[in-house]
């Protein structure tokens, strides 16, 4: 028996390069344009944009590149808690006005552990203190281009005459003026003592001027959040991911509203000081 056609198509579709807003007269320059919005109380974002917290989008390279636009990436938790937290510190280090906490070795550390935190966080160069932060030398690409034995010592490499230093309360136009003027790449910064306080590098102050929007928390570090669930061990991760620098945490859950994911936001506002977001919630009225 002959089927019968049917007419499978009931309407005209239309795709998004089919619609045109029609634009109506307007004073506002392009260039005067103001995208910035508030994600919290505490955190100004200069475009409103979050990364998704997933394990095909967001680790600490999109975090960087949404953040230096002026928006914020998500790390997501399908990882370990300390890997999760590596990542997050990934994102606070990559650039700084002035790096708080930099990366240290001591003398007697060997070339090879030198290289492995080099490649691990991505930078050129390492402060070398004694056992009391005390500033004995600086290791960079320089001292490593003729690419010596790696078990030799980094006291046996290390810049450590002549060593170029800043004062504590030095700004950025100040450390770009004395950068260029000894030709380096890496500023330290000492107290009176001569104990390491912070570091200032050349292509901070260059990111500084290509990303002017970059989202940035006071300490000029890119901005970064980082997702959990409403497992036994969440507290724990969130312990690390705050120690590492996080700025929010985000509660991700398919259904907000629920009574493990309030009870689990009441526990991490309880315990840490620290911006927070859960969701998603699509209940219009809440019965809590």
């Amino acid at each position: 028996m002959k089927q019968e056609k049917t007419d499978k198509i009931k309407d005209t579709a239309i795709t998004f390069d089919d619609v045109l807003l029609i634009p109506s007269r307007s004073n506002i320059l392009p260039r005067e344009v103001d995208l910035r919005t508030r994600l919290t109380k505490n955190i100004e974002m200069n475009i409103p944009v979050l990364s998704a917290a997933m394990d095909t989008v967001t680790e600490s390279e999109m975090a960087i590149a949404v953040a230096r636009e002026g928006g914020i990436g998500i790390i997501h938790k399908n990882m370990p808690p300390g890997k999760q937290a590596s990542e997050v510190d990934k994102v606070k280090r990559s650039e700084s006005g002035m790096i708080l906490d930099p990366i240290t070795l001591t003398s007697d550390k060997k070339i090879s552990d030198a290289l492995f935190l080099m490649q691990k966080y991505k930078i050129s160069g390492i402060p070398i203190v004694n056992e009391k932060n005390m500033l004995i030398g600086i290791l960079t690409n320089r001292d490593l281009r003729f690419e010596p034995d790696e078990t030799q010592l980094v006291s046996d490499i290390m810049t450590k005459e002549n060593l170029v230093t800043a004062p504590l309360g030095t700004d950025l136009e100040k450390a770009e003026v004395i950068l260029q003027k000894y030709k380096i790449e890496k500023l330290p910064v000492v107290d009176k003592q001569g104990k390491l306080k912070g570091l200032i590098t050349f292509k901070d102050i260059q990111k500084r001027k290509k990303f002017p929007f970059a989202c940035k928390d006071k300490f000029g570090r890119l901005r970064v959040g980082a997702a959990v669930g409403i497992t036994p061990d969440t507290l724990d991760r969130v312990s690390e991911l705050v120690i590492s620098g996080a700025d929010i945490i985000v509660v991700d859950t398919a259904h907000g509203h629920s009574q493990g994911v309030m009870n689990m936001v009441r526990k991490i506002k309880n315990k840490f000081n620290v911006d927070l977001i859960a969701g998603n919630v699509a209940t219009a009225r809440s019965n809590s």
